[in-house]
């Protein structure tokens, strides 16, 4: 099998010939396997099947504003632990440019423990349909690995939902979304909150990440959602060290040939203070934007971040800097 990707470039020239994908284009494709060496081939040698699969209508990346209803998730656990606190920081985030709401009643940092479905109801539901009351029209996605929780949340008002397992953990969530005609997110993940950071390992961290996805969105079309309701997200951190995480990002622009939107979610990462010399998470949006930047420049769709004003601010000064025409 050879894995094409897409070497993006941007600009206000786009060349003749180029395949055009969201705000980026391209020429040329780096053709992977895991057997031979990697090759650089003129996108003019792919097939039609192979162009059509990177083609889609985004004009500009977008934001997915997170909200932790917990009290232990590793960089705001307990600060919006509350309804009402939750609800007003959900319209401050989309007052300073999100997208999309990602609401999540469980923590998923390393060594979390799970959560019981009723509780997690209880701490994402409310709130959900609080936002809805005050006349919150912005997408809301719901961060739960569990059918009754996306149910619950689905009926406050969600409109997406996003799963850290891959679809994986509850055999009943994917034929709930299907039934509900959700938009759903699989991530990939090695393992389980309490152990993804034991020991990761992989043959090829980039190519295993793909063939994982590649198998989940086959199934989750299978169970009756339609590709275009489906969002990729290679899952940073989750079952990944330092150097898996920055082997997926320096050539993310590969999952665009899964035929999906691509979810970026390394806001405030482990690795961003390892390589950032910042300690405490809370400090870590300068490298947050920076590793946003530089994905949004691969094409990457979707950005989910912590610190929404600061990634609203450096893409638009980044959008107005690669796009303005030349004088």
């Amino acid at each position: 099998m050879r894995y094409l990707r897409p070497l993006m470039q941007t600009g206000p020239v786009q060349p003749h010939g180029a395949i055009r994908c969201g705000w980026c284009w391209f020429t040329h494709v780096e053709v992977l396997s895991r057997r031979d060496a990697a090759q650089i081939i003129p996108a003019s040698e792919l097939t039609e099947r192979e162009r059509a699969q990177f083609a889609g209508p985004w004009d500009a990346p977008q934001i997915m504003g997170i909200l932790n209803t917990t009290p232990d998730s590793f960089s705001d656990g307990g600060a919006h632990n509350s309804p009402v606190a939750a609800t007003v920081h959900g319209q401050s985030l989309i007052k300073a440019g999100a997208h999309i709401l990602d609401i999540g009643g469980e923590s998923t940092r390393p060594g979390a423990q799970p959560v019981a479905p009723e509780e997690e109801i209880a701490r994402t539901a409310p709130v959900i349909r609080a936002l809805r009351a005050a006349g919150v029209t912005t997408p809301i996605s719901i961060d739960t690995r569990k059918a009754a929780v996306a149910e619950a949340a689905l009926a406050a008002g969600a409109t997406l939902v996003n799963d850290v397992s891959g679809f994986t953990y509850d055999a009943d969530l994917a034929p709930l979304c299907a039934a509900k005609g959700a938009p759903v997110c699989v991530m990939h993940a090695q393992g389980d909150p309490q152990t993804m950071q034991d020991a990761p390992h992989y043959d090829n961290v980039l190519l295993d990440v793909y063939d994982f996805l590649a198998d989940r969105i086959d199934s989750l079309i299978a169970s009756g959602i339609p590709r275009r309701n489906i969002i990729a997200d290679p899952g940073i951190g989750f079952g990944k060290t330092l150097d898996h995480n920055l082997a997926l990002l320096n050539r993310i622009s590969l999952f665009h040939s899964l035929g999906v939107p691509i979810l970026l979610g390394a806001s405030r990462k482990r690795f961003i203070g390892t390589l950032g010399n910042a300690p405490d998470a809370a400090q870590r949006s300068p490298g947050s934007v920076a590793v946003a930047l530089a994905a949004i420049a691969q094409g990457v769709q979707i950005i989910r971040a912590h610190d929404v004003a600061d990634h609203a601010q450096a893409i638009a000064l980044w959008r107005a800097a690669v796009a303005h025409p030349s004088a």
